[in-house]
């Protein structure tokens, strides 16, 4: 009966009080603060501005003052080609790389996984493209695709296999000549994505399915993709987002060209806003874009909530 009675009494005496529990709350908000005001400053203050600056007529150059203009920048932007023929660029743009990514980083990092000899030498070797700049990444494949010395023109010269061509200029060559590029600068960090995921799979499943006979792809099937699973969606999505906001590495390889063959919708903005002045209507197209990326991550969290109540 002491017992009994006493673990009540000391349930009540442990429970913090009203003026404490507040007190916790405002040390909490206290502690977030400094990594908070960045956020707010940096990140939700120019979207919030951007957005009120796409109902407005905001050009360069004016004298006048800027005015509201409601959704016409909205309606405008319903009606123009040129901006939905940058988006489907951009769809595949995004899907040209994310997939063959994945699969390319699905297989590297299963080779990694393996009890290689050097294979240290081997992981830091894969990394390395995660760690060049943007910037430095296209300057480095422009030269590799230069028509005149480029080696990619060099190698199918010296093969006898043609005389080469102009790769960043060609209507036909320009897109799938810049997908290549965005595949090895970011299969680096699916790599490391799905190698850490590999490497959390317990190794005594694999065992136990190599004793009851399974081969290598029943156990892949059955063992590594589903533990495997929820890593993969997740860089996979994450992988589309940044792809689809891609724009240093267009940029330098092709500004958008040849004939907006690689124009994606960020370089599109990019030149309404800072070449033609056009600063309202290019703050439409980033709404655009906020949204339609806002939807492919309200879809992937819900498939996320629907695995997790499946499991």
């Amino acid at each position: 009966m002491t017992l009994a009675t006493a673990t009540p009494r000391s349930r009540k005496r442990s429970e913090p009080k009203g003026t404490d529990r507040k007190q916790t709350d405002y040390g909490a908000w206290f502690l977030v603060l400094p990594a908070l005001i960045p956020i707010l400053v940096l990140s939700v203050g120019p979207l919030l501005y951007g957005i009120s600056l796409a109902f407005t007529d905001s050009q360069a150059g004016r004298t006048e003052p800027t005015a509201w203009i409601g959704t016409l920048n909205f309606q405008d932007l319903l009606h123009d080609t040129l901006f939905w023929d940058s988006f489907r660029i951009g769809l595949l743009w995004a899907i040209g790389v994310s997939v063959p990514q994945f699969l390319l980083a699905l297989g590297l990092a299963l080779l990694l996984n393996q009890n290689l000899r050097f294979r240290w030498l081997a992981r830091a070797l894969a990394i390395v493209p995660w760690a060049m700049p943007e910037v430095v990444v296209g300057i480095m494949w422009r030269l590799v695709y230069n028509p005149d010395a480029g080696i990619l023109n060099e190698t199918i010269r010296n093969l006898g296999l043609g005389e080469g061509r102009d790769w960043l200029t060609g209507l036909a060559t320009a897109l799938p000549a810049v997908i290549v590029v965005g595949i090895w600068a970011g299969m680096p960090q699916t790599t490391v994505a799905l190698l850490a995921g590999l490497q959390n799979t317990p190794h005594e499943l694999h065992e136990a399915a190599a004793l009851d006979g399974a081969g290598a792809w029943r156990r892949f099937r059955t063992v590594t993709w589903p533990a495997l699973k929820p890593v993969a969606l997740a860089i996979t999505a994450l992988n589309f987002i940044w792809n689809f906001n891609s724009f240093a590495l267009v940029y330098v390889l092709t500004n958008g060209g040849p004939g907006g063959r690689t124009r994606l919708p960020m370089l599109f903005a990019y030149e309404e806003a800072f070449r033609y002045g056009q600063f309202g209507y290019a703050a439409a197209m980033g709404c655009v874009m906020v949204a339609v990326i806002s939807v492919m991550l309200a879809l992937y969290l819900v498939g996320r909530l629907k695995g997790g109540d499946e499991q």
